[in-house]
């Protein structure tokens, strides 16, 4: 479901309008994230950790509001839940893209996690499903990597105001710290740098717990 934003009595109609006319409206930060508990809680589990961290990254993205809007023919809506379209891996080194419903239940989004992958990499091709709507983040973990900053390839042409979340390599420090990158790319018109950093502080408190 979702919900027409008041655009006319919003206070950011200027900030969107404004970001909206870019050729490139997509701000994004990379930033260095403590997963110590998170990744020894996910072993506890006997999860996959990229499921673990998929799943708080969709528990933060719906606590932020900002991040459940999405603009449709110069319309801003603001959506229930947002889901993941994450890329899957397959044994021939492609990948395709994913539709992973979001639930605030671990046990239940696991299993939807671990269906989908399955149904990608049983398949070939890019997609391998349609797309109905844009309640999506774009999701992606580069694991070989610990990068520091990170663009994405995207036709200025084509409307989209999802959020891309991609995750790099992990790493342990002599101290046992384990430390992973993110790099969060947003589009500006929707929210500025103060959201940015709500979500961040709010994917880390869930990392923490």
């Amino acid at each position: 479901m979702k919900t027409l934003l008041d655009l006319e009595n919003w206070n950011r109609k200027e900030h969107f309008l404004h970001f909206s006319k870019m050729e490139e409206p997509f701000f994004g930060a990379t930033v260095e994230i403590d997963c110590t508990k998170a990744y020894q809680k996910a072993k506890e589990q006997n999860t996959s950790f990229f499921i673990y961290y998929l799943h708080t990254t969709l528990q933060a993205v719906n606590a932020i509001e900002n991040f459940r809007y999405r603009i449709a023919d110069g319309q801003i809506y603001i959506y229930d839940r947002i889901d993941a379209s994450a890329t899957i891996g397959r044994k021939d080194e492609t990948f395709g893209f994913s539709l992973m419903e979001y639930n605030p239940d671990f046990k239940t989004f696991e299993k939807i996690v671990l269906a989908e992958t399955e149904r990608i990499q049983n398949t070939s091709g890019l997609f391998t499903r349609t797309f109905d709507a844009d309640n999506l983040i774009h999701f992606s973990a580069i694991p070989w990597l610990n990068f520091t900053s990170l663009s994405h390839a995207r036709s200025y042409t084509f409307p989209d105001s999802c959020p891309k979340i991609s995750f790099g390599k992990m790493t342990t420090s002599e101290t046992g710290k384990k430390t992973i990158p993110m790099s969060v790319h947003v589009h500006h018109g929707l929210m500025d740098g103060l959201h940015l950093g709500k979500f961040v502080d709010c994917f880390q408190e869930l990392m923490n717990k």
